[in-house]
């Protein structure tokens, strides 16, 4: 009986060898596959890497395209202008003053289509987010309050681009 078991803790062993020895000879093959498998997702990082380098590099370059053009479409427009301004220049000076309104009104609806408007400003209350005081007299008005524009502001979109010079009210003045 002793023998038996013996035999059973050999067997037992032998196995454990065979297995473990089994294990030590197959990883080679493991190792190789394990290389392959990291050189595949190196390829595939690579790969991205430079898909998404070349993404970004036309990327730049699309931007840099549109802001070179970006007021290419308001230029055509403001040259329909300025051919009028040629054909009121060479017509009779006594029809001007109509040609030079009707070029106003064409000026001022390229920029409304373009989004740029006039900033209202007489008879308003002092926006220093709109308005740019030239200087300031006494008058009847309230103090604070916009007497005349001197220059109009314009707005693009929600940005104010040119500030309105305007003279405001600093109140009656008392002696």
């Amino acid at each position: 009986m002793a023998e038996s078991r013996e035999e059973e803790n050999f067997d037992s062993d032998a196995q454990k060898e065979q297995e473990s020895g089994t294990n030590s000879v197959e990883p080679p093959s493991g190792r190789e596959e394990l290389q392959k498998k990291y050189d595949e997702l190196n390829n595939r990082f690579i790969r991205l890497a430079a898909d998404f380098d070349n993404y970004r590099k036309r990327s730049d370059r699309d931007v840099e395209t549109r802001v070179k053009f970006a007021i290419e479409r308001f230029a055509v427009d403001l040259l329909e202008v300025v051919d009028n301004f040629d054909r009121a220049l060479s017509a009779d000076p006594h029809s001007a003053r109509e040609g030079l309104e009707q070029i106003h009104k064409q000026f001022q609806a390229i920029l409304e289509r373009h989004g740029i408007c006039p900033i209202e400003a007489s008879g308003k209350k002092f926006n220093p987010e709109e308005h740019e005081a030239v200087y300031c007299e006494p008058s009847g008005e309230e103090d604070g309050m916009v007497l005349k524009e001197i220059c109009c502001g314009f707005r693009m979109h929600d940005k104010v681009i040119r500030y309105a010079k305007v003279v405001v009210s600093k109140g009656k003045e008392t002696e």
